[in-house]
């Protein structure tokens, strides 16, 4: 059975997608609790406590550009605008919980979480990608510096991969705190399908 909360942040992900575009094509609507409340209907029995979705639905949509303004400096060569709207959500979600869940949402489970998300809705190097960006942020948070092992790894990785032209996004050294053992999804899922439970925080 899936954890209730891993179901949660796959509709929080999808509300996010979704309020997000339609803020930029300038529907006045769009309100976040409306569009948490037309995703989780199908789900609420499932999910039980829905006010874990809609307070990280309502948390990082109210941040998007602080959280945004946190994010660039880890991604220097690749500017949040341009980068696929689903990693962007993730990444905002991921270092919100980085931020301010620790409490109650250990840091590897909410660099895991996301990185599961980036497998399962994202192009085949999303999760590389948002491994790489959140175990920056985890680093600078909480005062971890890297170790020998990590430093060569990522010089080698930036010496041997250059990135990927177009839609896709680059990969990005592997944080160790993130596991990555589920295996690769269909990278052409939409959040916006009806999501497929799987095991997460």
């Amino acid at each position: 059975m899936a954890s209730n909360r891993h179901l949660g942040r796959i509709i929080v992900l999808q509300s996010l997608y979704e309020y997000e575009f339609r803020n930029k094509a300038g529907d006045p609507t769009a309100e976040i609790d409306t569009i948490v409340a037309k995703n989780i209907e199908p789900y609420a029995k499932a999910l039980g406590d829905t006010e874990f979705v809609y307070g990280l639905a309502r948390a990082v949509s109210e941040r998007f550009a602080p959280l945004d303004e946190k994010l660039q400096p880890m991604a220097p060569e690749w500017p949040l605008s341009t980068i696929a709207a689903i990693d962007r959500n993730v990444l905002r979600m991921g270092l919100y919980e980085l931020e301010s869940s620790a409490e109650t949402v250990p840091p590897k489970v909410a660099i895991n979480e996301a990185v599961e998300l980036a497998k399962a809705f994202g192009s085949d190097n999303s999760s590389k990608f948002i491994n790489g960006v959140l175990g920056t942020a985890y680093r600078q948070i909480y005062n971890v510096p890297k170790s020998p092992e990590e430093k060569h790894h990522e010089e080698k990785t930036q010496a041997h991969e250059a990135p990927v032209i177009g839609a896709t996004d680059p990969v990005a050294p592997v944080d160790p705190a993130a596991s990555e053992s589920a295996p690769a999804q269909d990278s052409s899922k939409d959040p916006a399908a009806s999501p497929e439970p799987s095991v997460g925080a």
